[in-house]
């Protein structure tokens, strides 16, 4: 992360995306070549990539690069990049869970059972294999930072009008882009205090673990330009 941020920091304004890619691509294989990791075991295990998504809005090409799994809004579209396979994985988990939950006898049983799931997700672990085996796609059926290059062609870029437009950036810890911070926390809480597991109306690869306050990095940014 400090990596890409600095990068971010230091690059001209006029890069383009495709410049973007192949600077960040080269400065994450430096990493891997200064601490001496295994190039050839990181080309055939994605998981021990260092690993991350990013939006970035380039003023100059008044565009928006949505690289991994985050989303926006360019003056209240919405648009998002999920990873594939995602919402099925997390649907499978969703309904091991709910089967999980299914054989509880009353109200007291199945809220130790939901407080039981906070501490040890039996639904992520039934699911970890196929999350593993997706990473095995990464950069190939969808793009993302981790010093291997990237398809650009799977990167979504979205052209933001010439006049002054507001724009939100966010990551996906923020299911919901509401049109503030303020309003976007409130409609994360409200769905982790209806549904902590994240298996009814959201569903997700994992829940809210007990102690946590979410179940994901979060990051929102809104401006207009």
């Amino acid at each position: 992360m400090e990596t890409i941020k600095a990068f971010i920091d230091s690059m001209p304004a006029k890069t383009s995306m495709e410049e973007f890619c192949k600077g960040i691509t080269n400065a994450i294989y430096r990493i891997y070549a200064e601490y001496g990791y295994d190039i050839n075991r990181l080309r055939a295990m994605p998981t021990e990539r260092a690993t991350a998504s990013a939006v970035i809005y380039s003023r100059h090409h008044r565009q928006v690069w949505l690289v991994g799994d985050c989303h926006c809004t360019v003056d209240g579209t919405y648009y998002d990049n999920p990873k594939p396979y995602e919402e099925t994985i997390a649907a499978k988990r969703s309904a091991f869970i709910k089967n999980e939950l299914h054989k509880c006898k009353d109200a007291y049983d199945l809220q130790k059972s939901i407080d039981c799931l906070r501490i040890k997700d039996t639904g992520r672990i039934h699911i970890l294999p196929e999350l593993i085996a997706a990473c095995s796609h990464q950069n190939k059926n969808y793009a993302v930072i981790d010093g291997f290059d990237m398809p650009v062609n799977l990167i979504k870029v979205i052209n933001v009008p010439p006049q002054k437009t507001e724009i939100i950036l966010a990551s996906d810890g923020y299911p919901f882009i509401k049109s503030n911070l303020k309003q976007s926390d409130e409609a994360l809480m409200q769905l982790i205090n209806t549904d902590p597991l994240l298996i009814d109306k959201y569903q997700a690869t994992k829940g809210v673990m007990k102690g946590y306050n979410s179940f994901d990095d979060r990051s929102y940014v809104r401006f207009r330009d």
